[in-house]
């Protein structure tokens, strides 16, 4: 008996569903869902989909590897500090059940398990009422010094009355390629050129850095109207105020300004950019306002020195000139970025850190959703840390200084943030004492 038994259970394929045993409709398919689909998916910023058993499958160890190392799904935020509702990190007991079933041969089980799929948006990660067509613009794929300089283009809202929008995405056709893109809302002007690419050749050594000892460094004002509301990075493809029960006001005739950021691949490309916008139906009855500080961009105050391991930079700071609830913060920084925290000093001397990344990856800028009510004087101080050194594996030159600015090769110390106000409240008169921040990201 004992002899037949064990001969039957050699006859079982590996991953043979057993009682008990963790199946992917089941168990695995339901953390995907919640955690991973989002950029898992055809179309999205994901290399492989995991929507179906035969797509994910394959994939079982390096789903396990990925979970185990906590480098997937990516959330970079320190779980001591602060609160956050879009933490997208994995419970431990989820890291378990990707654990148990890679390890069990990854079955696939009863597919009556299954949750219902998902009704993913197609093409968009919103839903957008409206789509702005941008610019097209030719990504050379061997530009001189690999730089491709920083564009500037103003297309038409074609919004002619006060329009509140309550979502925006911008989306590349060539996301491999778009390090950023960022937009603003200005008035029209009658000089305004549509559709008219504009940039600034600046002067820069071998290695395609601008030449701080000529003074071309980054925040030069050369081309103006420039204004970072939204952007388009990596990890950070749309901005939705709905759940805010907030939205933003496009003032009747609008221009979009865009700045545009490439980093070429050696594959040349021409981007068709859209920008799709969901609209409130009825005005708000708050109103979300977008900001960014920046460190000092001056070459004297801001210079990473080389091989330097952990070289603090100038802090970023902000004072708020009325009560705000603080929703939102991103950091932005480089190859070298290191580290970021945002901490709010309050008027009776508390501090309370509300972000804090330790591990700073600049290939997923990811924006972290808060609640924090933010009473009239408190200041906003963001610090950071950048790593120059020889075992910063990202590093593209450790022997050298490295400055402010546009490229990916130089730096940058900019801290994105956003606030929820009454609607009627004056953009110009939330926040003070700003340290100047650069346009764009």
């Amino acid at each position: 008996m004992l002899r037949r038994f064990l001969a039957a259970l050699a006859l079982l394929p590996a991953g043979a569903l057993t009682a008990g045993q963790v199946t992917f409709t089941k168990d695995v398919l339901p953390i995907l869902q919640k955690n991973c689909q989002t950029c898992h998916r055809p179309g999205q910023t994901g290399p492989m989909s995991f929507l179906t058993y035969e797509s994910t499958r394959p994939w079982a160890k390096a789903i396990k590897e990925a979970v185990v190392l906590r480098r997937m799904p990516p959330w970079f935020a320190d779980p001591k500090v602060g609160h956050f509702t879009n933490d997208r990190s994995l419970k431990q007991s989820d890291i378990d059940v990707l654990v148990n079933w890679a390890d069990n041969g990854a079955p696939q089980g009863n597919p009556k398990d299954a949750p219902r799929p998902v009704e993913w948006p197609e093409r968009w990660n919103i839903q957008p009422d409206v789509v702005v067509a941008g610019p097209v613009i030719d990504v050379p794929a061997h530009p001189q010094n690999n730089v491709v300089e920083w564009i500037s283009v103003t297309v038409p809202s074609g919004f002619t009355r006060d329009t509140w929008i309550t979502s925006v995405e911008i989306k590349p056709e060539h996301p491999a390629v778009a390090h950023h893109i960022c937009l603003g809302f200005n008035p029209h002007t009658p000089d305004v050129k549509y559709f008219a690419p504009d940039w600034v050749d600046r002067q820069r050594d071998a290695d395609g850095s601008a030449r701080p000892d000529k003074g071309d460094t980054f925040g030069r004002p050369e081309i103006k109207r420039r204004q970072a509301e939204d952007c388009y990075l990596p990890g950070q493809v749309s901005s939705d105020y709905r759940p805010l029960h907030a939205a933003k006001l496009v003032p009747a005739g609008s221009d979009i300004d865009l700045s545009i950021h490439y980093t070429p691949n050696g594959q040349a490309v021409t981007d068709h950019i859209r920008i799709g916008f969901t609209i409130a139906k009825e005005p708000p009855q708050r109103r979300y306002l977008s900001f960014a500080a920046s460190a000092p961009t001056d070459p004297k105050l801001f210079a990473i020195p080389a091989k330097a391991p952990d070289w603090q930079s100038p802090p970023a700071e902000v004072v708020f000139k009325q009560d705000v609830e603080l929703v939102f913060l991103l950091p932005h920084m480089h190859a070298r970025g290191k580290d970021m925290t945002y901490t709010l000093e309050y008027p009776d001397g508390r501090k309370e850190a509300v972000l804090s990344v330790p591990r700073y990856d600049f290939n997923w800028q990811i924006g972290y959703q808060t609640s924090v009510h933010v009473p009239k004087g408190t200041t906003l101080r963001v610090d950071a840390h950048f790593d120059n050194s020889p075992n910063n594996k990202a590093n593209p030159n450790p022997n050298r200084t490295v400055y402010y600015g546009e490229m990916t090769w130089e730096e940058m110390m900019l801290a994105f943030y956003g606030v929820v106000v009454d609607k009627n409240a004056d953009p110009k008169k939330i926040v003070g004492k700003a340290t100047p921040a650069p346009n764009g990201a």
